[in-house]
């Protein structure tokens, strides 16, 4: 099973894709979508759709994990990161039609057994589930990583056939 992790956001938009495979789960492919805070917001969300429909095209997942939003204080761009969720989520489910969301919260519980999990924390566990050599860098790839992760523990994509 292949699954592509998302982190949302406006400026920068986190992606990671695993796979399921004989010996665990592994790391395809991980990184951003960037976009440039001189363009207009209609700009941004046509540059994030064109990298979702990219990334969906070159990695084929059989399903989409997606972090919900969480809202700090500044609501201008906390509107800004939900129009770019739109934007993908709308991709992801025309792209493969599976899609499944989870809360800051629900992804820190399933790497790391503590909803209150530090970055720290959850990076270390990213690179010891996907056996990396470092903790996979920015933070935005790490998150859209666990996010993966999290959908891999919660679906028992994980879990290993009895034969």
């Amino acid at each position: 099973m292949r699954i592509l992790g998302l982190d949302p956001g406006y400026a920068t938009i986190g992606y990671g894709v695993i796979e399921k495979t004989e010996k665990g789960l592994s790391a395809v492919d991980y990184g951003v979508i960037s976009t440039p805070p001189s363009e207009t917001i209609a700009v941004r969300l046509a540059m994030i759709d064109d990298a979702m429909t990219a990334i969906m095209e070159k990695f084929r997942p059989d399903c989409v994990s997606v972090e919900e939003l969480f809202f700090n204080t500044n609501i201008t761009t906390g509107i800004k990161v939900a129009h770019a969720r739109g934007v993908m989520i709308l991709n992801a489910i025309k792209s493969c039609g599976s899609l499944y969301e989870y809360t800051p919260l629900q992804i820190k519980q399933a790497l790391t057994g503590n909803g209150r999990a530090t970055k720290q924390q959850m990076e270390y566990m990213v690179k010891m589930v996907l056996r990396l050599a470092t903790p996979p860098k920015p933070d935005d790839a790490a998150d859209a990583l666990a996010a993966a992760i999290c959908h891999a523990n919660m679906s028992g994509a994980t879990k290993r056939e009895v034969r």
